[in-house]
């Protein structure tokens, strides 16, 4: 039995055991949901719906789902500080969500306990860095979580389309020093996310780490504090997301005429190759870069 020197050397794809497919939904904790509210539609996002028995909104555009989360039972909502919003959440596309959040358990996961109450839906979460969760979603295609747990607002467009065509691009996840190494690991074993070489970089911020998912739909970025920070006690946590945009120049300007404020400096300059929103409330920012 022989092999051609194509099969021979055939390089494997990446292993993805959980089925990854993408994010499904954003969620911010905060206890000023309408304040956030106002910077997310300048952002394009719409408000379409809101949760049956909480105080959660469901906001939306174009692919991109992201929820608010203010309900005060919830004990991050009320651990936040001095009502600055936190991203408390990111949720994954998965084939089978017990499954995967089964492996991950194998894996020393821990997982979070289930709150849903009666005629609601249970999501499989386990805890992510500061206090977040990572969720595990496979109703994305024909039925969506959303249709069990939340009702419409009436008379808005469920799919509003995206704003200077964005989409999820990644996340930046802020980390302790010298922790890169086990945040990469964290990722590689739990995800099946892949490193990428640091002499490949996106968006205007080039530090950290990046990872790309198993699903090479989204990345993720991994930031320790600078040298000089020391003392630095700032707890590790998902700091902001990136939106992906075809056009940089073109949605930065859609976005100022919405009164949207980018920094602006010397080292930075919005239409290069991305562009960073000023910090909003206290710890809301969001980068855009180019697809």
């Amino acid at each position: 039995m022989s092999l051609n020197k194509v099969d021979r050397e055939a390089v494997p794809e990446m292993p993805n055991r959980l089925g990854l497919s993408g994010i499904e939904f954003i969620e911010y904790a905060t206890s000023r949901p309408q304040a956030l509210g106002q910077v997310l539609e300048n952002m394009g996002f719409r408000p379409v719906a809101r949760h049956r028995s909480r105080e959660v909104t469901l906001y939306r555009q174009g692919a991109m789902n992201l929820v608010v989360n203010a309900n005060p039972d919830d004990a991050r909502v009320s651990g936040t500080v001095d009502g600055q919003p936190v991203i408390s959440a990111v949720a994954f596309r998965v084939q089978d969500a017990l499954k995967a959040h089964n492996r991950c358990m194998e894996l020393g996961a821990w997982s979070v306990g289930s709150h849903a109450q009666a005629m609601e839906l249970h999501i499989p979460a386990i805890h992510g860095p500061g206090g977040s969760r990572f969720y595990f979603v496979d109703r994305w295609q024909e039925f969506l979580i959303y249709d069990i747990d939340f009702k419409p607002i009436p008379t808005v467009d469920p799919n509003p389309p995206a704003l200077a065509g964005m989409s999820y691009f990644g996340v930046v996840q802020y980390i302790g020093a010298a922790r890169s190494a086990d945040w990469q690991t964290y990722y590689e074993h739990m995800f099946d996310f892949s490193s990428i070489p640091d002499e490949e970089r996106f968006g205007i911020l080039p530090k950290g780490k990046l990872m790309k998912s198993p699903c090479g739909t989204f990345l993720w970025q991994l930031v320790e504090p600078d040298v000089w920070m020391d003392g630095d006690d700032s707890p590790e946590c998902l700091q902001r997301m990136g939106f992906g945009v075809p056009n940089v120049a073109e949605a930065v300007a859609a976005l100022k005429a919405r009164g949207v404020e980018f920094v602006e400096s010397t080292q930075l300059h919005p239409e290069d190759r991305g562009a960073l929103t000023r910090n909003t409330l206290g710890s809301v920012a969001f980068e855009l870069v180019h697809k």
